[in-house]
């Protein structure tokens, strides 16, 4: 073994940052071989480097720390066939963000178009709330209206009496609904360490103003494809922005109910707030994660397409859930535009 290299003048040679380096420390996926006892300065073997230009590579595809772990304890073969999985998935994830992306450009014209007139539609709704088949209770609420759809997934010793809160504020609304859901989430202040999730759509003639707060979601189905409209408040999303899940290594993550935002009481609970343009045909689910946590998208996907009206497609939806084994409370609320 060579002599050793500074943390600084082995980032230099390994293009990596030292900030990079100690992250990488952390996680177990490059320890260094000696950490002086008094200073904590660590110290790397120039034999190092391959692996590290391997990791600096590897995150240079995008690759998550994690999987970028499994990578490098496999034997070349099998290294190789793993990188290519992943660009495969990338690939995949690329074309859904291109749809994404043109969906959003087209909703964008749109909305600036001089020419455009608005149609009065109307839409057809059903809503379901089922306590799923392993929870005593039911925390959940489900709730749509001519002018309302909503869900939330109340969470604590008092859940059902937080998402009831939330949902109540919002039947009330008569201004904005960051201002309702303020007063409600001033009032589940008072109750014992307990709160909720709220996603709902507010309807008025050709837009629809979406409110989001947790990881409750909404989506919608239009010209066959599902886009996902809501990004979740929680702490596996941030792990996924960050690179060091997966989606699919999140969907088992231990953590994966854990909220980084939700209507709890605190001060600084916000809630994400759009509004966009409806077409004729558009079909929204909101749903809590009693569903979206348990049924792959691709299955909630094709039931909304084959589903006859919402009152059936939210009556699959739940069916769904509950095959997958309903180990959470389930609210489902399904729209047509028309």
């Amino acid at each position: 073994m060579g002599e050793l290299l500074t943390i600084g003048a082995f980032a230099r040679r390994a293009e990596l940052s030292p900030k990079a380096l100690r992250l990488y420390d952390e996680l177990g996926l490059l320890r260094p071989v000696h950490v002086d006892p008094v200073s904590g300065y660590r110290f790397y073997a120039p034999e190092q480097l391959e692996q590290a230009q391997l990791v600096a590579r590897l995150r240079l595809l995008g690759m998550p720390l994690a999987r970028i772990t499994t990578v490098c304890t496999l034997p070349p073969t099998a290294a190789a066939a793993e990188v290519a999985a992943y660009w495969a998935q990338v690939e995949h994830d690329t074309e859904s963000r291109r749809r994404l992306a043109r969906f959003l450009a087209d909703h964008f014209d749109e909305k600036g178009s001089a020419t455009m007139t608005t149609a009065s539609f109307t839409l057809l709704h059903a809503s379901a709330s089922d306590s799923g088949l392993v929870r005593d209770t039911n925390q959940d609420t489900a709730h749509a209206a001519p002018g309302l759809l909503v869900v939330a997934d109340g969470f604590g010793p008092e859940g059902a009496r937080a998402s009831a809160l939330a949902v109540d504020a919002l039947k009330a609304l008569t201004g904005p609904p960051q201002a309702a859901l303020a007063v409600a989430n001033r009032e589940i202040a008072a109750l014992d360490e307990s709160g909720t999730t709220l996603t709902a759509l507010l309807w008025t003639d050709g837009e629809v103003t979406l409110a989001h707060v947790g990881d409750s979601r909404a989506y919608l189905l239009r010209d066959g494809e599902l886009l996902r409209l809501t990004t979740d408040h929680s702490q596996v999303r941030t792990l996924i922005d960050e690179g060091r899940l997966t989606e699919e290594e999140a969907a088992a993550h231990p953590q994966r109910a854990l909220l980084t935002r939700a209507l709890d009481g605190r001060e600084g609970s916000a809630v994400d707030v759009s509004t966009r343009q409806v077409q004729a045909g558009d079909r929204y689910l909101l749903c809590t994660d009693g569903l979206s946590a348990v049924v792959p998208e691709p299955q909630i996907r094709a039931t909304l397409t084959s589903s006859a009206d919402p009152e059936a497609a939210v009556r699959d939806l739940v069916a769904l859930a509950r095959r997958a084994g309903g180990p959470d409370n389930i609210a489902v609320v399904v729209a047509d535009v028309e």
